[in-house]
């Protein structure tokens, strides 16, 4: 197809939805010059680039087709003819309003975006896999729904983000933060969690879930409902923590302490039969100046923890 054909198709359409060539390059992660470059003529995005163009313009792939039929393109782009346009606001009205969010999923799987800025986006759904994200800022985004699946994403800064229903597995997620970040219903399953620093955040129905986070820093954080099944926490220190509804189901948890902490129906459970090893595992688990109610502190004394200096309520 000649370059500027496509070009003209392009330009029509995003004029179709009332976006600027900069409000489309912001879109695509692209700079406006290469917009205003396609819209001469100058030079066409490739096939990948298309794929996404045709989700934010809310046409079809066929539309930048040489022959795709000229009535056809005016459905493409949510016009018809014969009908009178509407009148347009001043123009002032409508630079004020929010560019809508595309409804289409936008997919980065495979992206090389290191050091990307990704601050405060509105980005529910989308997909990373296979991404490497090292270094990316997300601090304040809403990444509802998303998901991050074998990807780089070591040194990320989530500080902020919503990540509720977000998945992040098999992932390198190495010296990350998440200060203050929205995890609900957040799964993180057999990632690398090294050095990754969790402070003030609380965690709601979320799942640390075949994981090592033995090297993971949780500072002033509460776990409501969390689920920490099959991940190695040995030594890891939860003091001063809030655990509510938290389960430790067949997790090693051998020199951890929760000195200080404050735990409401939690559950340690081996996943078979309790064996003298998890007992041993249980009794070196310290709770100096706990606090935990009395269905925890029966189980934990049956199992034989040190629970000499816990405050039962």
């Amino acid at each position: 197809m000649e370059s500027s054909i496509i070009g003209n198709k392009i330009a029509k359409a995003r004029k179709g939805i009332n976006i600027s060539q900069a409000q489309l390059a912001q879109r695509l992660f692209i700079s406006p010059q290469a917009v205003g470059k396609w819209e001469r003529g100058e030079s066409i995005p490739d096939l990948p680039t298309l794929n996404r163009l045709a989700a934010i313009l809310g046409v079809d792939l066929n539309y930048f087709s040489e022959n795709f039929p000229s009535g056809e393109a005016e459905k493409a782009t949510g016009r018809s003819t014969g009908v009178a346009a509407p009148s347009r606001e001043p123009e002032q009205a409508i630079a004020d309003q929010p560019t809508p969010e595309p409804s289409l999923l936008m997919n980065f799987n495979g992206s090389n975006l290191p050091n990307s800025d990704f601050a405060g986006i509105v980005a529910h759904k989308r997909k990373f896999h296979g991404s490497a994200l090292r270094g990316s800022d997300f601090s304040g985004a809403d990444l509802t729904g998303s998901s991050f699946n074998a990807s780089d994403v070591r040194e990320a800064n989530f500080d902020g983000a919503n990540l509720t229903d977000c998945t992040l597995s098999a992932s390198d997620l190495s010296d990350t933060h998440f200060d203050k970040s929205i995890l609900v219903r957040t799964e993180f399953s057999k990632s690398a969690l090294t050095r990754a620093k969790f402070a003030a955040a609380k965690l709601t129905e979320a799942k640390l879930t075949k994981t090592d986070l033995r090297k993971t820093v949780f500072e002033n954080c509460v776990f409501d409902g969390v689920d920490f099944a099959d991940s190695d926490m040995r030594g890891l220190c939860l003091d001063g923590q809030t655990f509510m509804n938290v389960r430790f189901h067949n997790t090693a948890l051998g020199d951890a302490t929760f000195n200080g902490a404050i735990l409401t129906n939690v559950s340690f459970r081996a996943p078979y039969a309790i064996t003298n090893k998890y007992y041993r595992s249980i009794k070196t688990i310290r709770f100096d100046g706990a606090t935990m109610d009395k269905l925890t502190y029966a189980f934990l004394k049956g199992m034989g923890a040190d629970l000499s200096k816990v405050t039962v309520k």
